[in-house]
């Protein structure tokens, strides 16, 4: 099918996650067919830039904690930053914020959103109305 080998396709892979082009694998699962009482928020911060340091400083304190899914700085709107947290009792989200996010020196202000319903993830439909074949992890 390719016209190279499967170890020159080895060596390109070993290459691209090297460089960081490949950041990862990651199983995408839909947590809701999982019978989880755990959930995702979206946590958005209002930060002051340090002088000299911009964002980034205040970004490395927010990514590094094992909590946080995904952190994004924003363009435009009232808030600075966008932190994703996911599988979390709504307890751990509170404690996430009040103990870790809001105690932040450059932290100005925080809202919290409660994800409802996910009906689209990773470009894969979860509410589309089609039988899922796919069988169920459980833990």
């Amino acid at each position: 099918m390719l016209a190279i080998g499967e170890d020159d396709v080895k060596k390109e892979i070993k290459s691209m996650e090297d460089e960081h082009l490949i950041c990862g694998y990651h199983a995408f699962i839909n947590w809701d067919k999982a019978e989880d009482d755990k959930i995702s928020a979206l946590i958005e911060l209002k930060v002051t830039p340090q002088r000299g340091m911009g964002y980034d400083s205040i970004a490395k304190k927010i990514y590094e904690y094992p909590e946080v899914e995904s952190l994004y700085l924003m363009s435009a709107g009232d808030y600075d930053f966008t932190v994703i947290l996911k599988k979390a009792t709504m307890r751990e989200i509170a404690n996430f914020v009040t103990t870790k996010l809001a105690v932040i020196e450059e932290v100005r202000s925080t809202s919290t959103h409660i994800v409802m319903t996910k009906y689209k993830e990773f470009g894969v439909s979860l509410a589309d109305g089609k039988k899922d074949k796919r069988m169920a992890i459980t833990p």
